[in-house]
């Protein structure tokens, strides 16, 4: 005989939810707003309910066993039956906690404004977002979605290209004037560049980007785009930076735009689990959405560069 689960394994079945789409314990504390050893003592209840192991620990996360993706199917159940409750005009609504990982400048400048009005439309839908530029987590790291530069290679995971986007070299009218304008390429060798710090670079197509290059030194280097920016626009020297953000920089003087160009691209990843929650659904849509609009926000401080 089947062992019966009663309404009080309910919060028990969304706790397992959670961490079958997220993968850690601690981040489906996280995201229910419990702490660590609340999430472990209802799915060890929900285990002994259903009489087996729901989850087995792998390098990957914890993922589910069978017994794990039976119980992970009335959880579902239970998800979209809350969903499907309408608000007081009677409307469709969403509801949930999605955790986007994305590189700064897609983060601040693409993600924030276009989940800022997914949210507007459905008030009860939370987004955290990790802004950091590495490559696809092989393992199951607390996110929902990720956004990654260049194509991933991932196992039990969906990814879609969402666009391309240039780099391609800027730099200050009074740096110029200091240090001379490149005429062509090689005199790129005398010249510093503000870009990623290499031995933090994970990213082979951000790391490729500079083999196109003579090799250049350094002015300031940095793991945030913004710094990047920031950096040329005070005269350090010349920004490999991201033409659909840079253009919109008055004080930025395009370099060599006749002879270098580097296309890349931004690639979304879904985790399977996590992929079959409605507002991550919406949140995918959106992105895509506005990738393919190029519903790129720029910030008003544009026109406000430093001289």
């Amino acid at each position: 005989m089947d062992r019966q689960i009663d309404y009080r394994h309910l919060e028990s079945l969304i706790a397992l939810l959670t961490v079958a789409r997220l993968g850690r314990y601690t981040a489906a504390a996280a995201v229910l707003g419990v702490n660590h050893s609340t999430i472990s003592r209802r799915i060890d209840a929900l285990q002994k309910a259903m009489g087996g192991h729901l989850l087995t620990h792998t390098p990957n996360g914890w993922e589910l066993t069978d017994l794990g993706r039976r119980a992970m199917a009335s959880a579902e159940a239970i998800e979209q039956a809350v969903a499907a409750i309408s608000t007081e005009d009677d409307s469709p609504t969403l509801a949930g906690h999605v955790r986007l990982a994305a590189p700064d400048a897609f983060s601040a400048h693409l993600a924030a404004p276009t989940l800022a009005k997914l949210q507007a439309k459905h008030p009860q839908l939370v987004f955290e977002i990790v802004s950091e530029t590495t490559r696809a987590r092989q393992t199951r790291t607390g996110m929902d979605l990720e956004i990654v530069i260049g194509q991933p290679n991932v196992r039990k995971a969906a990814s879609t290209k969402l666009m391309d986007y240039e780099l391609r070299l800027y730099a200050t009218a009074e740096y110029l004037e200091a240090h001379g304008t490149p005429q062509q390429l090689s005199d790129l060798a005398g010249h510093r560049l503000n870009y990623y710090i290499d031995t933090a670079l994970t990213v082979d197509k951000l790391d490729e980007a500079t083999s196109h290059l003579p090799p250049m030194h350094r002015a300031i280097s940095s793991t945030s785009i913004a710094v990047q920016y920031a950096a040329t626009m005070n005269h350090a020297g010349l920004g490999l930076l991201p033409v659909f953000l840079s253009k919109h920089y008055p004080n930025l003087i395009p370099v060599l735009h006749d002879q270098f160009s580097y296309v890349s691209e931004y690639w979304l990843v879904g985790r399977e689990e996590a992929l079959r929650s409605k507002a991550v659904q919406a949140t995918v849509r959106a992105l895509n959405d506005a990738a393919a609009n190029g519903d790129w926000f720029i910030l008003s401080f544009a026109d406000q560069a430093p001289s």
